[in-house]
């Protein structure tokens, strides 16, 4: 495994906080499901990424193929920049959270 693969691995596993079992589970909600934005479907894109986010913990570090890497970049840029417009005050029941714990990185946590 190269340098580069085991820092986005590494980048990843730090990022998202929550646990297979958190984010299952939060994925079911009807808060998960009313925020982010969707792509002329049902569903909005945080949401299909945290499935995918659940693939990917469910996978071994050595099956993980270049279509993986490439989601893993995407969800670590998405919680870098997401995080970075925290909004003021108590953020417990806001979209800003909800939208971030759909891409697997619970801000309260």
């Amino acid at each position: 495994m190269s340098k580069d693969v085991k820092s986005v691995i590494d980048e990843f596993n730090s990022s998202v906080n929550m646990t297979t079992k958190e984010l299952e589970s939060w994925l079911e909600t009807e808060d998960s499901q009313s925020v982010g934005q969707k792509d002329g479907d049902d569903e909005s894109i945080g949401h299909k990424s945290g499935k995918r986010i659940v693939e990917l913990l469910q996978k071994k570090k050595d099956d993980y193929t270049d279509d993986d890497l490439a989601h893993m970049k995407k969800v670590i840029s998405y919680i870098h920049r997401h995080s970075a417009q925290q909004p003021d005050g108590d953020v417990e029941h806001t979209r800003w959270r909800y939208s971030l714990m759909n891409w697997g990185h619970d801000p309260l946590k």
